[in-house]
């Protein structure tokens, strides 16, 4: 008999020996913060009464270091929702700041291995989720990693891939340089460099000081304009206020000034210089464009129409300057990096849904228009949704709209099927309920997005 107990105590210490650690150890509630080994930052929430589900967040650019722990959603009282609804939240900082994507990709998986070591738990299923930049790296996750992940919400991305973003601003910067900043003034001694910007808060102090001499005379202003075309800026800026009537070019303008003080020409004429650093080149170009043509596609062609033609100037003369300037052609290696970190092969293994305002003058609503084309492409849409909420500003949503979207990708990975759940009404309807998480009213709208003004073509290079 003691024999046969030891026989069968042999075999259970075997057989429990093959079981996975996290399947037999306690699930330990509570927040874990900590460093990985390449300097990033972590933080790990997991709530009493977890429901099996990870929602990992990934934050947006940010130009300064902190040896915080990072945020784990977007805002606090989302985060606490999410929380109160029992689903574990984790993020991590990423071990260097700007345009982090190459750090951000391997920072994140390596979070969600964390969390099983943690908590002593493997999740049932995972949700990928942020804004900004952060948008775009989740996407750029499910893209790399599909079988991490069960579902992703990118909201306000840069989705419509590296490449093309930085083309796109490349273009309103070089109409700006070119029409208004052709060389140094006396107020403006600094040159505003483009591209392999050797002083960026030089170039842009140059940028800002012509960009406010502009705006003072009816010339300046269509050219600003024209610019902001080139851009697609929406001419909405403040998230509180209505949005100005279509024809109400001046408003519009004005607004697109407001955008180009804070923040585009930070990103436009400093911030590049990070990028280009990463990318040890210039990864972008204008070889090719046909300026009249990128402006007949923009939502801002007649009020650059109307502007030029109250300013006395004659726009085709302007756009054949534009055409006739020398171009800039980008560094192959340099293009070869941004792909990387990152544009989209459009193959969805899993459902998203993105999020946009409208008012977006940062990241610009064309850029849903590029992913979902990119998507369509790849043979299949079915598994991708695109919400729109009409407001002005950058990722200016409510805690209710964003929950309000993240049940609505929550019911997808229910039921199996989308059905008529991003139905605008039905969206503002749950996210009223949310009472007090409404700090405006919900304004999910039925939105076709604008042409995207430079998707990216390996063969324009």
């Amino acid at each position: 008999m003691r024999r046969l107990l030891l026989a069968l105590a042999t075999l259970f210490s075997v057989a429990l020996s093959l079981v996975p650690t996290a399947a037999r150890a306690a699930y330990t509630p509570g927040t874990y913060t900590g460093t990985m080994t390449d300097g990033a930052t972590y933080k790990i929430e997991a709530p009493t009464g977890w429901n099996g589900t990870l929602v990992l967040y990934s934050h947006g650019y940010s130009s300064t270091s902190s040896t915080e722990p990072p945020l784990d959603a977007g805002d606090a009282a989302t985060g606490a929702w999410l929380l109160g609804h029992g689903y574990a939240l984790a993020a991590s900082s990423y071990a260097t700041t700007g345009w982090a994507l190459e750090q951000a990709f391997p920072d994140q998986m390596a979070v969600l291995d964390l969390f099983q070591s943690t908590v002593h738990a493997a999740p049932t299923r995972t949700i990928a989720w942020g804004h900004s930049l952060g948008g775009m790296i989740t996407a750029g996750l499910v893209q790399l990693h599909p079988d991490r992940f069960d579902g992703a919400l990118p909201m306000c991305g840069v989705v419509g891939g590296g490449v093309g973003a930085w083309n796109q601003g490349l273009d309103a910067a070089f109409a700006f340089k070119t029409l208004l900043a052709a060389a140094p003034t006396a107020l403006n001694t600094s040159p505003v460099q483009l591209v392999h910007i050797t002083n960026p808060f030089g170039s842009l102090g140059a940028a800002l000081g012509v960009l406010n001499q502009a705006q003072a005379t009816p010339q300046g202003r269509a050219r600003l304009a024209l610019a902001a075309a080139l851009g697609d800026v929406p001419g909405w800026y403040a998230p509180g206020s209505a949005e100005p009537d279509p024809t109400d070019f001046a408003a519009r303008e004005h607004n697109q000034f407001l955008w180009d003080t804070n923040p585009d020409f930070f990103f436009l004429f400093a911030a590049r210089a990070e990028l280009e650093a990463r990318a040890r080149g210039n990864v972008s170009w204008n070889t090719g464009v046909n300026y009249k043509v990128q402006l007949g596609h923009s939502i801002n062609q007649d009020e650059v129409v109307g502007l030029y033609a109250a300013a006395g100037l004659d726009l085709d003369q302007d756009l054949q300057t534009l055409q006739n300037a020398t171009r800039i052609a980008a560094d192959p290696g340099a293009v070869e990096y941004l792909e990387s970190n990152i544009v989209y092969n459009g193959e969805l293994g899993l459902p998203v849904l993105t999020m946009h305002t409208t008012g977006d003058g940062l990241v610009t609503p064309n850029n849903e228009q590029a992913y979902a084309s990119t998507v369509r492409s790849a043979g299949d849409n079915q598994l991708l949704r695109e919400v729109f909420v009409h407001r002005a500003g950058h990722c200016t949503f409510t805690p209710a709209e964003t929950i309000a979207a993240f049940q609505t990708l929550v019911h997808r990975l229910d039921s199996g099927q989308w059905r008529d759940s991003t139905d605008p009404d039905l969206m503002n309807g749950e996210a009223a309920a949310l009472g007090t998480l409404n700090y405006a009213p919900p304004s999910f709208i039925q939105y076709q997005p604008p042409q995207f003004l430079r998707p990216f073509d390996a063969g324009d290079i």
